[in-house]
């Protein structure tokens, strides 16, 4: 373990159950409005265009902040940072609820909601990457995240449904009113109950300049060849998961019927995976080599994402769904332990708002070539063309002779 440990960690279980319930609680309310927003643009225009604006306008605004984000969560207060990211998201969601309640519904309010929320989640990511090393102790980081993993996916299992529910019984401006809520509470619990110390960095007089902090981030994953690495591959698997992550809501309005209950069955068998896959990796923790892990998740996702552009019966297209989910954890567990345990606890917040910056611009980057062309051709060839390349890119974890020297247990890395 390279990255630095904040004392205290006696009352670790304690603070990080409170905090994992604050991330649930707060991410409650933000997926009921993703969906509601995703949903609302997809019934009513059908549009892949208008889908690929609404995907831009959720991601642009957080690569933009990510780096700099980054820098905040190694200089300042990371607990802090994730209130006011909190905070901001309601506030927004408040006056667009008013907004709506109004009558005033144009489909670019809810572009603009969009970016607005993108910002919060840019302030935030990076402060929660590097948060958790500073509660958890390193023999428990593989289990802490896969448990989290579980979580939310329960939470995301649970917010189709009643999304949707809602989207048919009542306006979609109650469900912001219900975000607002969620925020304010989760707000509440990481001021009154969470006992977070600050990290070492941020109680320094800060002797360098932020720019100079910024530069440095960025020299030092040029410089450390794991992380290096491990951003390329993320480069290109976030481009060709594009089609899967938001063109399958698509896919289903056209090929197999526009009734909300099979958008709700799309996103709960996924999540239905994801919280399976996630109990499995938190109890299991994968194979001792954590590359190998990543690996194995990356061809299941590859092989499930060409079956799914392949499969005309629907609840059979949901089960290679459902396979997808229950591989992700197996993926996102150990690259987020990985970074967690070979990167200096100074720079976990750079490299983090990095990692946001990638993965925000690599996904809507994929968009803007195959959102237009799903107007075009069938989603489903989409589905099949990069299923096969992210097949054929899970052999390249294994051909990195670093990737997979930095994948071995530590005990086994000292020994060596």
């Amino acid at each position: 373990m390279v990255a630095t440990k904040e004392p205290m960690l006696e009352n670790w279980k304690k603070n990080t159950i409170l905090f994992l319930a604050t991330q649930a609680i707060s991410l409650f309310g933000s997926s009921l409005v993703s969906y509601a927003i995703t949903w609302y643009i997809t019934l009513t225009t059908q549009s892949g265009v208008m889908m690929t604006i609404s995907i831009i306008c959720s991601f642009l605004p957080t690569f933009i902040l990510s780096p700099i984000a980054g820098v905040w969560a190694d200089r300042y207060n990371r607990k802090l940072l994730i209130i006011l990211s909190d905070a901001l998201t309601a506030i927004a969601t408040l006056i667009l609820a008013i907004i709506f309640y109004l009558g005033h519904d144009a489909l670019w309010l809810l572009f603009v909601m969009s970016a607005v929320r993108s910002i919060g989640a840019g302030i935030q990511l990076p402060a929660v990457g590097a948060i958790l090393p500073q509660l958890v102790p390193e023999d428990k980081l593989t289990s802490v995240n896969g448990t989290n993993g579980s979580i939310q996916a329960v939470v995301n299992l649970v917010t189709p449904m009643v999304s949707g529910a809602m989207l048919t019984m009542a306006s979609i401006e109650t469900i912001f009113f219900i975000d607002v809520i969620t925020a304010a509470i989760a707000i509440t619990i990481l001021i009154v109950f969470l006992n977070i110390p600050v990290h070492a960095k941020a109680l320094e007089k800060q002797a360098t300049s932020y720019f100079s902090d910024l530069r440095e981030g960025f020299d030092y994953i040029k410089n450390h060849q794991f992380v290096k690495k491990i951003f390329a591959f993320y480069t290109l698997f976030f481009i060709l998961i594009a089609p899967a992550a938001f063109l399958t809501p698509l896919l289903v309005t056209r090929s197999f019927g526009e009734e909300v209950w099979r958008l709700t069955a799309n996103e709960i068998v996924f999540f239905i995976g994801m919280m399976i896959g996630g109990a499995i990796i938190a109890s299991w923790g994968g194979f001792k080599n954590r590359i190998h892990t990543m690996t194995l998740a990356s061809l299941v996702i590859g092989v499930c994402t060409l079956a799914m552009g392949l499969i005309p019966v629907f609840w059979i297209y949901l089960v290679f769904m459902g396979l997808v989910g229950i591989a992700m954890p197996f993926f996102n567990t150990p690259s987020t332990v990985l970074l967690q345990e070979k990167v200096e606890g100074d720079f976990l917040g750079r490299v983090f708002g990095v990692l946001g910056m990638i993965a925000t611009s690599m996904m809507p980057l994929g968009m803007l070539i195959f959102g237009p062309i799903s107007d075009i051709i069938k989603i489903e060839w989409l589905l099949m063309g990069t299923g096969l390349l992210l097949f054929i890119q899970g052999f390249s974890l294994l051909g990195s002779k670093v990737l997979v020297e930095a994948g071995k247990p530590v005990s086994q890395e000292r020994t060596q």
